[in-house]
């Protein structure tokens, strides 16, 4: 989930052929609700921001694993052996 405009977001899944779309929160309500907001720093400087977090929610709407700190490159890897 982002932030970023739904034609934002179509416009990144067009660009990078996702088979899928992705979620649009520009009024980051449900990014609030999920605790996946809050103060960061960069060059000394605060500010508010979205943290890399994930969910691993099964069918029930239960979650069943927060990944904090995710880091794009493995975390697929990751959420399948999850999954097994």
């Amino acid at each position: 989930m982002s932030a970023d405009s739904v034609k934002s977001q179509k416009n990144f899944c067009e660009k990078q052929n996702f088979p899928f779309s992705l979620i649009s929160d520009p009024d980051k309500s449900t990014i609030r609700k999920y605790e996946a907001i809050g103060m960061k720093k960069m060059y000394g400087r605060e500010y508010e921001g979205i943290f890399r977090i994930s969910y691993l929610i099964n069918k029930d709407g239960i979650i069943q694993k927060v990944y904090e700190k995710v880091k794009p490159k493995d975390h697929a890897k990751e959420v399948l052996n999850d999954l097994d």
